[in-house]
């Protein structure tokens, strides 16, 4: 059986898969950037009561399932995650690095889709995404 979450009123499970990718498509989440991103991301999410189940950060890309309430609209949360990340790369890396201009980080826009009864197809997507990525280049 499913687990659900509860608010004052209301039990849930609302799972969605989200993309995004930095501005131009750099490779920029390498390095440094991609260990730290991963802990940036959950605390963000945290702060909007929301859980990131299943994440994998790419070279030119994000992968993650996401588990919002459903008082928050979705574009609130992953705008709220991508312009809040974009802030803390440009005080944390902003001066290292000339590619980070002010704090214009990602792409506008992003995809996401439902997750419901396919979760373990989601979550087994997102772990492969690397060695899929591999495989193409």
């Amino acid at each position: 059986m499913d687990e659900f979450e509860s608010l004052s009123h209301t039990k849930w499970t609302c799972k969605y898969h989200v993309v995004f990718i930095p501005k131009g498509r750099r490779k920029a989440l390498y390095g440094t950037l991609r260990p730290h991103l991963g802990e940036v991301f959950r605390t963000l999410a945290q702060q909007k009561e929301s859980r990131i189940e299943e994440g994998h950060l790419l070279a030119d890309h994000v992968h993650m399932m996401i588990a919002i309430p459903p008082k928050y609209a979705v574009s609130q949360v992953i705008g709220y995650i991508k312009g809040k990340s974009a802030i803390h790369l440009a005080r944390v890396y902003g001066e290292r690095r000339r590619n980070f201009v002010g704090q214009h980080f990602w792409a506008r826009g992003y995809f996401v889709s439902t997750v419901g009864r396919d979760e373990a197809v989601i979550r087994a997507y997102i772990k492969q995404q690397e060695q899929e990525d591999q495989r193409l280049e």
